[in-house]
């Protein structure tokens, strides 16, 4: 019998890189959520030992803040693109609601918004660290409105972000994306009648 002996692949081995490792923990948090996915299910995902990723994240809840951060420069809705001055403000509400159908929709492995789920974290770090971002997008959604109808702008920022977070919480419960988009143009309906025409 002739045996081979295996030759290892010459040069140093592939160094793991924290920034490009972000968009497979994306997916995993996403996928399964902040409090049910482990330290070792995203060590066995990226092919790295715990050691090694506590020293490029800290700690779970530092992975998550950084994927935060990715998130909204990769995937989350774009809130600037949508609300922008020299359209009506229903119109681009109506058009913000219908992407946030689509994106919580659009993957039925990464249903709902990931910021919004963070917020529901049993994890006070992970938690903090998702309300910023809902608060900020929250923000950016009333002052958009306030420009034109200061006197309504928190309660029709108020409806609007109910109504996300009513679609993202819908989305990871399995809602189709038809169903999420009739959700977002009855919303968008609603506000039509509340807005004033502009």
């Amino acid at each position: 019998m002739v045996t081979t002996k295996q030759s290892r692949p010459r040069g140093r081995p592939r160094r793991f890189d924290p920034e490009e490792a972000l968009a497979t923990a994306q997916q995993l948090f996403h996928a399964k959520g902040y409090d049910a996915l482990s330290v070792v299910d995203i060590t066995t995902a990226l092919g790295i030992n715990p050691p090694s990723f506590y020293a490029a994240y800290g700690s779970k809840a530092g992975l998550y803040a950084r994927i935060l951060d990715h998130y909204a420069e990769t995937g989350a809705i774009p809130l600037q693109r949508i609300l922008r001055p020299d359209r009506p403000s229903a119109e681009s509400l109506a058009e913000l609601l219908v992407e946030a159908a689509k994106a919580y929709a659009g993957n039925p492995a990464t249903s709902g918004c990931l910021v919004l789920e963070g917020t529901r974290s049993n994890d006070p770090d992970a938690r903090a660290a998702a309300c910023v971002f809902h608060v900020a997008a929250q923000e950016a959604i009333r002052d958009f409105i306030a420009k034109r109808n200061p006197r309504d702008a928190d309660r029709l920022a108020d409806f609007v972000s109910t109504t996300m977070a009513g679609m993202s919480a819908s989305a990871r419960h399995g809602q189709s994306l038809d169903r999420l988009l009739a959700t977002a143009r009855i919303a968008a309906t609603a506000l039509a009648h509340c807005i004033p025409p502009e």
